[in-house]
């Protein structure tokens, strides 16, 4: 184990009206999880409290009540994590929570790192903590962010940002991705894996990879009309033939009125949305498969290796190769 602590390191998760619930609870189960794998290990755990303004019930957005204790009950004390979570509707939550605010800028001076969840990089902007830096926040909001904080670059696609001592992280479950690059930090890879695997969920999403897959960005929009076809498409990507006529039968439209309406619903052409598929699907199996390159290629409809190179060369700057060595899950999380 690594953690540079010799006694409880103190972290504080904060609290205020109307956060969103897995913002919170998400990074502290965690943490939980963690410190009683370290006390197994005869090592002090995290020392993590709930705080607030004033302490007391806090309501959080899905109407869940929170115990917490006020700010002063730590007043003097050595933090040394505190995390921010986010809001539903964290806009209208600014403008209520100065005083919070004001205690994490005044308090982040001190503590080893700051970190956000979610929209909780709103509140660390408006502390003053993220100018010249670069962040993450939940996709929906990054434009929102970067409007109202023109001094920071808001990363759209990364899970989850870290600049100097303060880490920031995309929407809602990527603030569990953030506490296991915390934990991994202190405790070892070791630690993390096992936090995760007790957690059920993956060691594997990198900070800088993207926050949701091609199939949901594309449901996310007003595309009900093609989601049979998107679903179709992901599962098929290897088939010689997926022209547009192709596409426009599995549509039951005409291949000019196909082109149109698709450009329209989806804002790319249908062939930009397929490459878009591919590259999607060779990412997960470079990610977490040990084909070859050849192998993939062909599996995900790119013919051959050197056209998914030109592919991921024009979409991410980087090679097939490089990506898998920058993004696979180790032999240990397979």
């Amino acid at each position: 184990m690594t953690l540079r602590h010799r006694q409880s390191p103190l972290v504080l998760f904060v609290a205020f009206p109307r956060m969103g619930l897995l913002d919170l609870t998400g990074p502290q189960s965690a943490f939980w999880v963690a410190s009683k794998n370290m006390v197994k290990r005869g090592a002090p755990g995290y020392d993590r409290h709930t705080v607030s303004l004033h302490g007391g019930l806090i309501q959080t957005a899905e109407g869940v009540g929170i115990d917490t204790r006020p700010f002063s009950d730590f007043a003097g004390s050595e933090i040394d994590t505190i995390v921010v979570p986010g809001a539903p509707y964290v806009l209208a939550a600014l403008e209520e929570v100065q005083e919070t605010v004001d205690w994490i800028h005044v308090n982040s001076q001190s503590a080893r790192r700051t970190t956000s969840v979610c929209t909780g990089a709103f509140l660390l902007a408006q502390a003053g903590l993220l100018q010249g830096k670069r962040v993450a926040t939940h996709w929906a909001m990054c434009d929102e962010l970067q409007r109202r904080f023109p001094a920071l670059s808001v990363d759209p696609e990364a899970i989850f940002v870290q600049q100097g001592a303060t880490w920031t992280s995309a929407g809602v479950t990527a603030g569990i991705d953030l506490a296991l690059a915390l934990i991994e930090a202190d405790c070892g890879r070791d630690m993390a894996m096992q936090v995760a695997k007790e957690l059920v969920v993956f060691l594997k999403r990198s900070g800088d990879q993207a926050q949701h897959s091609e199939l949901l960005r594309a449901q996310s929009k007003d595309t009900a009309v093609f989601d049979e076809l998107h679903l179709w498409l992901s599962e098929n990507l290897g088939m010689a033939d997926l022209s547009v006529s192709v596409l426009a039968e599995r549509a039951c439209m005409s291949p000019r009125n196909f082109s149109r309406v698709y450009k329209q619903k989806t804002g790319n052409a249908p062939f930009k949305a397929l490459e878009l598929f591919r590259l999607e699907a060779a990412r997960r199996l470079l990610e977490n498969s040990e084909r070859n390159l050849d192998q993939i290629a062909r599996q995900c409809g790119f013919a051959d290796e050197e056209r998914m190179r030109v592919t991921f060369h024009r979409n991410l700057g980087i090679s097939p190769s490089d990506y898998r060595k920058r993004y696979s899950r180790p032999a240990e999380a397979q």
